[in-house]
């Protein structure tokens, strides 16, 4: 090549260059093993009591999860909803902790988790309160402690719409004004990725919001069906709003920059385009934006996470260095398919590690390699539920929460969707179950 001009070299370079991360992205993810070091369990049935200063209807919870016929009817009897599937009624006496749909290492045995939205919609969850908790598991004894629950409120009015408790002082937020799903420890405080606006919140060590802003890249503004811009026609004969993210598909998942100052938010659904699931390449795939950790103000840049299968979704989303990440990825199914009792065994449960530096021509990411939850090795017995034939499932619906917590291993979690989920065991409400595993493989790989 030394015969050539420079500028030809270097269109050869750029073009080789090119090849090589061409070539890389066609490569199939490796597979890799995952054992089974820890399991802990926290009971479903675990409950916060509302703060003193929260409305005294804030004491109960789950008056409006009826029958899907019965939706936002109220139910004011304690236990007067009975489910036959979990054998539990509700409504509740107390705040229930739920499940979590986002994890933090804190260090010393300590997990920041971000509960759910309460019961699934915000059409059920008025009376279920916005919580952040700090939580150790007892690997020994296979419980797990929460240690401190905040409750989030925005007493100096910072969302732009009315929420649940708008006329008290406090403004204690629920699962109808915010679908919480994703979490950062930033500074003091914590910012919160929504699948109501999309919307990300900001809020301080107190639960107390900062700041709020919607998801607008390049000059347009997403919206789900839940966002509070979103109003009905009052005529069956005009058109219903455009939105372009559906509902319960915002922010998912959201990592932070290991210099701490860029968020990384991704959808947990495709964008819908001129009426179809955005795709690269022939997969359908999830934007993954970048945001200031501090304003969060958006960048123009947009990557994309590709799923393996248009139904799928993503569950939690957490950076392991400058580039790499891990990415939960699952099917809709639960309960474990070797116990015959599922009606839709869980199949797809897996956690990708990706490389956010290395993306194709359309900015998809690289896919390196992954561990099947459904094929977890236990050739200790570490397992209090869930083995068989010394192969350990984490056959749950939701599968929430994945960190890194050291060079080899990785904390996972389950997002329990108290008290709807089946995943464990015929007829039981899940409860919250925590696992560490060894995978060292999969952490090495580039």
């Amino acid at each position: 090549m030394r015969f050539l001009a420079p500028s030809v070299r270097a269109l050869l370079l750029a073009g080789l260059s090119l090849a090589a991360v061409s070539a890389a992205r066609a490569e199939e993810p490796k597979a890799f093993d995952a054992t089974l070091v820890h399991h802990a369990v926290l009971p479903g049935a675990t409950f916060a009591a509302a703060p003193a200063d929260a409305p005294a209807g804030l004491t109960v919870s789950g008056r409006y999860t009826g029958a899907p016929n019965e939706l936002g009817r109220r139910f004011d009897a304690l236990y007067s909803i009975y489910d036959a599937k979990t054998g539990l009624a509700r409504p509740f006496p107390g705040q229930p902790v739920q499940g979590f749909s986002g994890i933090r290492a804190l260090g010393d045995g300590r997990y920041l988790v971000l509960t759910d939205n309460g019961f699934g919609a915000k059409a059920n969850s008025a009376d279920a309160m916005l919580m952040v908790h700090v939580v150790r598991p007892d690997w020994q004894t296979g419980r797990v402690t929460v240690e401190k629950t905040t409750f989030l409120k925005d007493p100096n009015r910072v969302l732009p719409f009315r929420v649940v408790n708008e006329a008290t002082a406090a403004r204690y937020l629920t699962g109808a004004d915010l679908d919480t799903e994703s979490i950062q420890p930033v500074g003091e405080g914590f910012v919160i990725g929504d699948e109501f606006g999309p919307y990300l919140i900001a809020a301080d060590a107190d639960g107390v919001v900062t700041r709020y802003t919607e998801t607008t890249v390049g000059g347009t503004t997403l919206h789900s069906p839940d966002h509070y811009a979103m109003i009905l026609p009052a005529s069956p004969d005009k058109p219903l709003p455009a939105f372009e993210v559906s509902r319960s598909k915002g922010y998912e998942g959201m990592a932070i920059s290991a210099d701490g100052k860029t968020l990384h938010p991704m959808l947990e659904g495709p964008v819908w385009i001129e009426g179809k699931k955005e795709e690269k390449g022939g997969k359908a795939v999830l934007r993954v934006y970048d945001v200031d950790a501090q304003t969060l103000a958006f960048a123009d840049t947009v990557r994309y996470y590709p799923l393996e299968a248009p139904t799928n979704a993503i569950g939690d989303f957490n950076m392991i260095d400058e580039t790499r990440a891990l990415v939960i990825e699952r099917d809709d199914g639960q309960g474990d398919p070797r116990e015959g009792w599922a009606e839709t065994p869980a199949k797809f449960k897996r956690i990708y590690l990706v490389d956010l530096a290395q993306t194709d021509a359309d900015g998809v990411v690289r896919k390196i390699g992954y561990i099947d939850l459904m094929a977890i090795r236990d050739p200790n017995g570490v397992a209090r539920a869930g083995t068989i034939d010394g192969i350990f499932t984490f056959p749950f619906q939701t599968i929430e929460n994945v960190d890194r917590i050291s060079e080899t291993e990785i904390i996972v979690a389950c997002d329990n969707n108290f008290p709807f989920s089946v995943g464990r065991a015929k007829g039981k409400a899940d409860d919250d179950e925590f696992v560490v595993l060894e995978v060292g493989g999969l952490l090495a790989a580039r």
